[in-house]
Parts: structure tokens; C-alpha cells; sequence
């Protein structure tokens, strides 16, 4: 172990990782930082760059960027009540209220040291829990992971806010998007209409830009520009932060479990896991009447939560290729990129990988409290660019990105259309999250499928028969009915009772 954890600060001690470290930080604070753009569109914009970077620091970008957006839509969600990322949502009127009572810096202070202790805490349950999971899935046949794959679709429809129908709905149109090319295991051409182009399929990427990058640009340019920011002059911002860490430390550490269950879940993420620590906050707490009022308990528990939610979606995407969240999405195809393809036997053949993802988010989480207080400080200079400036530029990057990753214009057809599906469904209430788990684990699901079934020569029992597998189709079929018997219950508690009749 010594001579492997050696070898990982070999990997990430090189100049390239230092400053793609350094570099994507900067980036992630202040594309997180701009209302209305999001964590994940960050991440996304990175992927061409990431085309050109050694393995390691093309993960470190990833890593230090998703992390740093996270906490810096903290900043106008307290200045402005306009959250910077849909995770800092939850608490933006909390924050606001916070700056309204002249408590401005003990607002954004804690989101910043929060923030940290939470992702610290993320990265500690995936170095704990992803080494002797990876054991137990050495011996997961195709069975187990057409299982695991089905029950990772099932739970993105439970978590998604909208109704499960649309969630539903969305995930099988990215079901359809992965079945279109012939990279399937009959080799027959689908959906491809003739065009050469669809014969090699829709990859994950172009559509992950398209979805989350053009379609915030296009939502961003149909909606008001958020007012000016007054220029102030902050004072110390972590003071006090040691006091509330001693007097929420429970809600402190009940954010960071809540962050790291709700992160391993698939397609649930950093936003969920911010609403429901606020409301596990208000729920539990002492002062509940405090709350709305700025009251700095709640940004406490739910920003350490969605922080710490951040490092264990990597658990299930490192494992098994399941995305987490939308970020761990994008990284799963990063990952796959680089030769580091997901799997059990990426923690034993490429172990100081392991150990060198480890550190980074360790080395992203202590560098974003000095990061983030200067941000804090410069946030009126970067609040103040308008509009109709950055949206160009990101419109620019995604359109360079998309034709640089294959030298093809088909490339930028993709990510334009992609953006337009995107902007439709969010629009309509659809949520783009499991239309993405959908296209990237499609052509997992279907190859696991056909392949237990050439195994067991058409039977289907062999899916039921061997034990880790039925446990996991227990639990996907669970999942898959939840909906309809939370909806036959509704449906039977409003039905009225008729009134006996006298005799």
C-alpha cells in the first residue's frame, strides 16, 4: 500500500496536474459563480480540453472544477438570492437573509468551509467503501451487472423531482439514443436513416455538452438579466467558522452521511442532497422558527451535504461505470477516453490511479478555502460580467470542443441538437439527468443482457437463480413498481368513504 500511495503522489506532484489543478479551479469558481449556469455545465465545457491532458490530469480538471462550482454558487445565492448552481438553491434565501441581517461573511464563510469539511468527508467513504466493493464485484457475472445496471436506472426515476412518469419517459429516450449505430451485439445497423455518420452511434459526451452546456446558454439568454451587484467591502471571512463547527457539529456530520447516501445513489446528486439536508435541518432542529429568517444551521448541514455528495457518486462510477450524478457521468466518459475504463479491476490493475483520484479531491477541497476567499473578495468584479459576454464565449468552446473531439462537423451537429432536446425537456418538466443515465448506460445494459441469455442458451432463470443477482432484482423491480403503488395509495386515500345508509 505504501508503495502504491508513494506512486500516487508521483502522478499528481508533476507540473501538468499541479496546474491543471490550479487552472480548473479558477475555472470552476467563477463559471459557479455565474447565475444560472451549473456545476455540471462546467464540467462539460472541460471535456474537449481534458482530449489534449495525460489521464491523471485530465481527471484532475474534473475533479478540481466539479468541486470548486459546487461551493461558488454559494456566492450569488447569498449576495444576489440568485444561486450560482441548482445545489446551492436550497439555501439561497437562507444566505440572503443571512447578508440582509449584515451577516454576509458568516454566511459565505461557512459555505466555503462547509463545503470543504463535506467533500473531505465524500472522499473519505470512497476510499473506504470503493476498495471492498471492488472485491465483491470481482465475482459479479453479466447477470449482477445487467442488474445493477436496470436498478441504477430505476432509482434515477425515484429521485427525480418531477412526476416518475417524465423521469421515466426521459430515461427511455436516452435508452433509444444508445440503441442508434451498429455497435450492438447482432452488428446490425439502427436508427442510423442512411447517414454514415450515426453508423458509430451518439456518444456520451457530445450529448452531455449539448444537453447541459447549449441548453443553460439558450435558457440563460430567454430569461432577465439578474441585477448588478452592489460593491461591498467584506470583512474576515472565516471568523467564527471554528464556533459553528463546535455547535453544529450534528448537523455537520448528519449533512455529510446524508451527502455521501444520496451521492452513491444513481442520478441523484448535489442538489438533491442540499434539499434534503434543509429540510432534515428544519426537520431536527431546535430553533425551527428560525429558519427563513437567516439562520446559519441549515446552510451549515446542507452545504457540507451537497459537497460531500460529490466525491461518493464516484463510488458506483468507478466500480461499475453507474454515474452517480451528472458529473460523475461526464467523468465515466473521460474516464473510458483515457484507458481508465470502469471497473472492479481498475482498483487492483491500476491501483495508484486510485489512490491519485483519492488525493486530488483531498488537495481540491483544502485549496478551495484560500481559493474561495479570494473569490468572495473579487465576487462583485466577476458578478458584474454581463450576459451577453459569456454566453457567446461558452456557445464558442462548445462548438471549437465538439468538432475537436472527432474532427468532424457531425460533432457540432450533435451538441446543437442535443442543446435544443435539452432545453425542451427541462422546459416541459422532463429531467435531462435520466435521459443522460439512460445514453450512457444503455449499451451496457443491452450487452449484459444478450449476453446472460447466449450464456444460459435463451433461459431466463439463470437472472434469478444466483444470489447476488436476485437480491439485485429484487431491488430493481421494487424500484421499477414504487411509483404505482405510491400512486394506487394516493389514489385510495382521497377516494371518499360512502356514508352508511340508514336502515
Amino acid at each position: 500500500m505504501l508503495n502504491t500511495l508513494t506512486q500516487a503522489f508521483a502522478l499528481i506532484t508533476t507540473w501538468e496536474v499541479i496546474i491543471a489543478i490550479l487552472a480548473a479551479s479558477v475555472y470552476g469558481l467563477v463559471i459557479g459563480s455565474l447565475p444560472g449556469l451549473s456545476a455540471t455545465m462546467a464540467t462539460a465545457l472541460l471535456v474537449p480540453v481534458t482530449f489534449y491532458l495525460s489521464p491523471i490530469a485530465a481527471i484532475a480538471t474534473i475533479v478540481a472544477a466539479s468541486t470548486m462550482a459546487i461551493f461558488a454558487g454559494d456566492i450569488p445565492g447569498a449576495l444576489l438570492r440568485i444561486p450560482g448552481t441548482p445545489a446551492s438553491a436550497a439555501y439561497a434565501d437562507e444566505a440572503y437573509a443571512m447578508t440582509r441581517k449584515g451577516e454576509a461573511e458568516l454566511a459565505l464563510g461557512a459555505g466555503v468551509w462547509f463545503s470543504a469539511v463535506g467533500g473531505i468527508a465524500g472522499t473519505l467513504s470512497l476510499m473506504i467503501l470503493a476498495p471492498p466493493l471492488a472485491e465483491i464485484a470481482l465475482s459479479f457475472s453479466t447477470f449482477e451487472y445487467f442488474w445493477l445496471a436496470f436498478l441504477g436506472l430505476m432509482c434515477a426515476t425515484l429521485v427525480a423531482r418531477s412526476s416518475p412518469v417524465k423521469a421515466i419517459a426521459s430515461m427511455f429516450i436516452g435508452l433509444l439514443v444508445a440503441c442508434i449505430g451498429i455497435e450492438n451485439p447482432g452488428g446490425v445497423p439502427r436508427f442510423t436513416f442512411g447517414i454514415t455518420d450515426l453508423f458509430g452511434g451518439i456518444e456520451p459526451i457530445p450529448a452531455l455538452v449539448g444537453v447541459f452546456a447549449v441548453a443553460q446558454v439558450m435558457r440563460a439568454m430567454l430569461t432577465p438579466e439578474p441585477p448588478p451587484i452592489p460593491r461591498r467591502k467584506f470583512g474576515s471571512i472565516m471568523a467564527g467558522q471554528w464556533k459553528l463547527t463546535k455547535k453544529y457539529n450534528r448537523q455537520m456530520t448528519r449533512g455529510n452521511i446524508v451527502g455521501i447516501i444520496i451521492g452513491v445513489l444513481p442520478g441523484a446528486g448535489a442538489d438533491m442532497a442540499a434539499w434534503v439536508s434543509y429540510a432534515m435541518s428544519k426537520r431536527f432542529s431546535k430553533e425551527p422558527e428560525k429558519f427563513g429568517t437567516g439562520h446559519v444551521e441549515g446552510v451549515v448541514e446542507a452545504g457540507a451535504s451537497n459537497n460531500a455528495s460529490i466525491a461518493s457518486g464516484w463510488v458506483p462510477s468507478l466500480l461499475f461505470g453507474i454515474p452517480g450524478d451528472t458529473i460523475a457521468a461526464i467523468a465515466i466518459g473521460v474516464l473510458y477516453m483515457k484507458g481508465l475504463n470502469p471497473g472492479p479491476t481498475l482498483f487492483t490493475e491500476k491501483a495508484s490511479s486510485m489512490y491519485a483520484i483519492y488525493l486530488m479531491f483531498i488537495i481540491a477541497n483544502i485549496i478551495m478555502i484560500p481559493l474561495g476567499i479570494v473569490m468572495i473578495r473579487l465576487a462583485s468584479n466577476v458578478l458584474r460580467a454581463p450576459r451577453s459576454t459569456v454566453m457567446p464565449v461558452i456557445m464558442l468552446c462548445c462548438a471549437v470542443g465538439s468538432f475537436a473531439i472527432g474532427n468532424n462537423i457531425f460533432g457540432v451537429v450533435i451538441v446543437a441538437t442535443f442543446g435544443v432536446i435539452g432545453y425542451v425537456m427541462e422546459e416541459n418538466g422532463y429531467p435531462v439527468a435520466a435521459m443522460v443515465l439512460g445514453i450512457v448506460m444503455g449499451t451496457m445494459i443491452e450487452q449484459s443482457f444478450v449476453t446472460s441469455l447466449i450464456k444460459s442458451d435463451g433461459s431466463v432463470l439463470p437472472f434469478f437463480e444466483r444470489p447476488i443477482a436476485a437480491i439485485l432484482a429484487a431491488m430493481a423491480i421494487g424500484a421499477l413498481i414504487w411509483p404505482v403503488l405510491v400512486w394506487v395509495w394516493r389514489k385510495l386515500k382521497r377516494a371518499p368513504v360512502p356514508a352508511n345508509s340508514a336502515p
